[in-house]
């Protein structure tokens, strides 16, 4: 595990101990900043979400399609490094840390057919 970076580090601690302990928020809050702490939140309130066809988080504005690690999100789309494994937006981290501690609302739905309700 050694030569893993930072984000592969703490998805692996995530990923053995199912829970964020105060050294994993520690360590997502030192590597992300503001998009850790944003991130954990929303895990916090369940904004996670994810239906038959995509996985959402759910925004202070909008909701977002969180896929493979990608989001459809501005900041991801206009402020972000994609060679730079530590630059995620706070959405993708949501998802990250929701699928490792179980804390995902799954919806056996279509979320097209949601979001056409909305």
């Amino acid at each position: 595990m050694s030569e893993a970076n930072p984000v592969e580090r703490w998805q692996a601690r995530l990923e053995e101990t199912g829970e964020l302990t105060p050294e994993i928020v520690d360590r997502v809050s030192t590597i992300h900043g503001d998009r850790g702490v944003r991130a954990i939140e929303a895990v916090g309130e369940h904004r996670v979400k994810s239906y038959r066809d995509f996985t959402i988080v759910v925004g202070y504005d909008d909701e977002y399609i969180v896929e493979d690690g990608g989001c459809t999100c501005k900041d991801s789309e206009y402020n972000l490094d994609d060679d730079d494994p530590t630059e995620l937006c706070w959405h993708a981290l949501a998802v990250a840390i929701a699928r490792r501690v179980g804390h995902v609302d799954y919806h056996d739905m279509w979320y097209s057919d949601v979001r056409e309700l909305l």
